[in-house]
């Protein structure tokens, strides 16, 4: 079970609020038994956190008992040094003062965001990056205008030094972000772990639909994990779990990668992590880290936009028809099969107007693609993705809709054993989450097409074998990671 402690100085210290056995004093939470059943958070009101101050000592202590604690003691330490905050905040001054007015003198404004908001409209994005960098239950903000904007102090506070419109938000806002920690009646959850599933509603083509996502919060209720579906806006969220399920496409340039980037570093189990995001979401990266690794794979070339005579060295390595790729394309979106040199041209014309590097290799024919479930190194599904009728990928785009062709689920030791070990082969340099491994079978061997980081998983498709226990065992694998994690290997 959870439990969340709000830590004053003083009782008297929260008077203005409502009453709570949550709220202790720094005293108290000195003498609170360090071990506890389940995961405990912490947030640190102290007025002071300087270093050795209560408020630090209060951190400090917190993360040596393995509660979550905001703000952290490396908050604590990058807010102690200004050259350590300004070099983040400096990236954000533009946007600041595009939404300021230009004073005509010399002028100073403090202002405070409480748990990413402040009651100042034009401060809104501002308030909430801040939050993002240096997660603070309160932050006191000091601009200065002498010819620009600039943020002359920024420090952690506590609640004392709110007036009562910012009390007021406080309020809203600490009750939004810990679920109503003072309520008296709150009933306490069985779940050991809480986890979020970051979905998307918005998604036309989702990695998992409405039905699988359900299948995963009913296997995560039964092993002890209590499951939340949270969307695109709330990464200020995370704190609140022990892990984070990305059920969402995943990119680089994209709030995704954020989502896993903050979540590692706030200590989550994350899968798929930033490190699979960022190497399954290049093809260019996947393709030579299969040939530094000799893992089977079709005749690949990367072609840089500057390069001369391209379609010859081309032709020279590969046989017509040849295949296009972006990057970062998924679902078959940013790829080309070029049947001669005019097509490989417009091809190449084309989808260099997206991206400097490009992907190009040898077509190979088969009337499905085999995708191989890999979590931890070892297979736990197989499918057959049948082409779409008279289209030679899985998937066909149109401006009107997307279209995908027929598929067969089978278990993994069906599978040939080749195709099995090409799929292992190419996951083992890159991590140990979840993937999706896509596999070309020709007389007996397999040719790995690319490796997907968050692989789809649709009710009644890949869990079409295996049904219910698909579920079980990927959460059973998040709550071994999560036991790691706090050191709780019982059970």
């Amino acid at each position: 079970m959870s439990q969340t402690y709000i830590v004053v100085d003083q009782a008297k210290d929260w008077s203005a609020f409502l009453p709570s056995d949550r709220v202790i004093t720094f005293t108290q939470y000195l003498n609170l038994a360090t071990k506890s059943q389940g995961r405990t958070r912490i947030i640190n009101l102290c007025k002071s956190s300087k270093y050795l101050s209560d408020g630090y000592y209060c951190s400090l202590l917190a993360e040596s008992r393995g509660h979550h604690v905001m703000p952290s003691v490396r908050v604590l330490n990058d807010l102690s040094k200004k050259d350590l905050y300004e070099l983040e905040i400096s990236h954000w001054l533009p946007l600041l003062a595009k939404k300021l007015a230009t004073p005509e003198a010399p002028m100073e404004l403090k202002f405070h965001c409480v748990f990413g908001k402040t009651i100042l409209p034009e401060m809104k994005e501002f308030a909430r990056k801040l939050f993002e960098s240096f997660p603070s239950p309160v932050l006191e903000v000091t601009l200065k205008y002498r010819k620009e904007w600039q943020v002359t102090a920024l420090q952690a506070t506590s609640q004392r030094q709110l007036n009562d419109a910012e009390e007021t938000l406080f309020a809203e806002s600490l009750e939004a972000f810990s679920n109503k920690v003072w309520s008296k009646g709150r009933i306490q959850r069985a779940a050991k772990f809480d986890m979020a599933i970051l979905v998307n509603p918005e998604e036309a083509m989702p990695p998992s639909d409405d039905q699988a996502i359900k299948k995963f919060i009913q296997a995560g209720k039964q092993l002890g994990i209590h499951v939340d579906t949270i969307g695109p806006k709330d990464i200020l969220r995370l704190p609140e779990y022990d892990g984070l399920f990305i059920r969402e496409t995943t990119n680089i340039d994209h709030h995704t990668y954020r989502f896993a980037k903050k979540a590692e570093g706030l200590g989550l189990v994350v899968m798929d992590d930033p490190q699979s995001i960022m190497r399954c979401t290049n093809k260019v990266y996947l393709a030579d880290l299969f040939n530094t690794h000799k893992v089977p794979c079709p005749k690949t070339r990367i072609v840089h936009k500057g390069e001369k005579s391209v379609e010859d060295a081309l032709e020279a390595a590969i046989s017509y028809p040849m295949v296009v790729k972006i990057p970062d394309g998924a679902f078959s979106k940013g790829v080309i099969k070029a049947e001669n040199r005019a097509a490989l041209t417009e091809s190449l014309n084309t989808l260099f107007k997206k991206s400097s590097l490009l992907l190009v290799q040898e077509y190979l024919y088969t009337e499905f693609d085999w995708r191989i479930g890999v979590l931890n190194n070892k297979p736990i599904f197989a499918c057959r993705y049948y082409m779409v009728k008279d289209h030679w990928q899985i998937y066909q785009h149109s401006d009107s809709a997307s279209e995908s062709g027929g598929f067969d689920t089978l278990p993994t030791f069906e599978v040939p054993r080749r195709v099995l070990q090409a799929a292992i082969a190419a996951t083992k340099p890159i991590g140990d989450g979840l993937y999706g491994v896509d596999v070309k079978e020709i007389n007996g061997r397999g040719y790995v097409i690319e490796v997907n980081d968050n692989p789809s998983i649709d009710r009644g498709v890949e869990d079409k074998y295996l049904g219910d226990e698909l579920y079980m065992h990927i959460m059973s694998e998040f709550l071994r990671r999560m036991q790691m994690k706090r050191g709780d290997t019982a059970n």
